[in-house]
């Protein structure tokens, strides 16, 4: 691995220096994660939080400043999870944003919710070591949502849906992976089996493809987008599996070698944005990408590549 672009990585924001130390150099440096609410880009998302807690006008708008969405982005830097402020605002999310069905709502006029939000809020949920109590519901409505695929979709409660989609499953996947990280015990068998199908139906499609035809799906799915928000992408689909520590399989090789070709001739990625409102720009999507390179060298390096 190229020790240059190492260095260029562990010269940026703490967020940045603290995985790369650990993915790319095998070194827990914790005290770098400890500087991450108090510098750079984590001080500028604490600086945001106003007085009730919240980000933005409410749970889920405006995108991509709202509360939910901040949470996602600081789950992303790998803010420590003891934050008091961030621990007590998704304990209200879970009481105030919780429908009849259990699960989280988009907003307070949605009568159904959505699934793809309840993997998010279960990600970040389950980093941030909420109380198990705030969580269960979100894991029955989940797997209330299990599709006969193996796999998950947003539309199935609200307006039917016969297949899977790629976007709503990888929500799902990271927010089981977060879950079973943490070492809850609700309904973990059950998790683990879906987490197992979700990697399966993601196979089936080697993360990009048709299933019947072996085309592309999406030709959003091969730009390598950070923050993904709740958009599918091959890079984040890999860098689920890795962290799920999924055994290389021959089937991600196609999306492996996508990855590898959108490697600069300087051993750095760039990286595609999501538009949107956002409280302030991480990187330039002009210049290369510390986020992308990070995330792509350490899933090519778990996969052998």
């Amino acid at each position: 691995m190229d020790d240059g672009v190492i260095q260029w990585l562990i010269e940026g924001d703490a967020s940045i220096q603290y995985q790369a130390f650990r993915d790319l150099r095998n070194e827990d440096r914790a005290d770098l994660q400890l500087r991450i609410p108090h510098v750079g880009w984590g001080k500028l998302y604490m600086d945001c939080q106003m007085e009730n807690g919240h980000w933005g006008k409410s749970f889920y708008q405006p995108k991509w400043t709202s509360t939910h969405y901040t949470l996602m982005d600081l789950r992303n830097l790998e803010m420590p999870p003891e934050v008091q402020s961030i621990r007590e605002v998704i304990s209200k999310i879970a009481k105030e944003e919780r429908g009849q069905d259990g699960g989280i709502h988009p907003a307070g006029s949605v009568n159904l919710s959505d699934v793809c939000i309840n993997g998010m809020f279960l990600n970040y949920a389950s980093y941030f070591k909420s109380e198990p109590s705030d969580l269960q519901p979100a894991v029955d409505f989940i797997l209330s949502q299990k599709m006969a695929d193996g796999g998950f979709n947003c539309r199935l409660n609200r307006s039917g849906a016969v297949h899977s989609s790629l976007h709503t499953t990888l929500c799902v996947m990271e927010g089981i992976c977060a879950y079973l990280s943490r070492q809850y015990l609700y309904r973990i068998q059950e998790l683990s089996r879906s987490l197992e199908t979700c990697v399966e139906f993601l196979l089936q499609h080697r993360l990009y493809q048709s299933d019947r035809s072996g085309e592309i799906i999406h030709p959003a799915f091969l730009r390598l987008a950070f923050p993904g928000r709740w958009r599918y992408d091959i890079l984040r689909a890999l860098d689920c599996l890795r962290f799920a520590g999924f055994p290389k399989d021959a089937r991600m090789n196609p999306a492996l070698d996508q990855v590898e070709k959108r490697r600069r001739k300087d051993g750095r990625w760039t990286c595609s944005k999501h538009p949107g409102q956002t409280h302030f720009e991480m990187e330039s999507g002009r210049q290369p990408s510390r986020w992308n390179t990070l995330r792509a060298l350490r899933v090519l390096n778990f996969y052998g590549r």
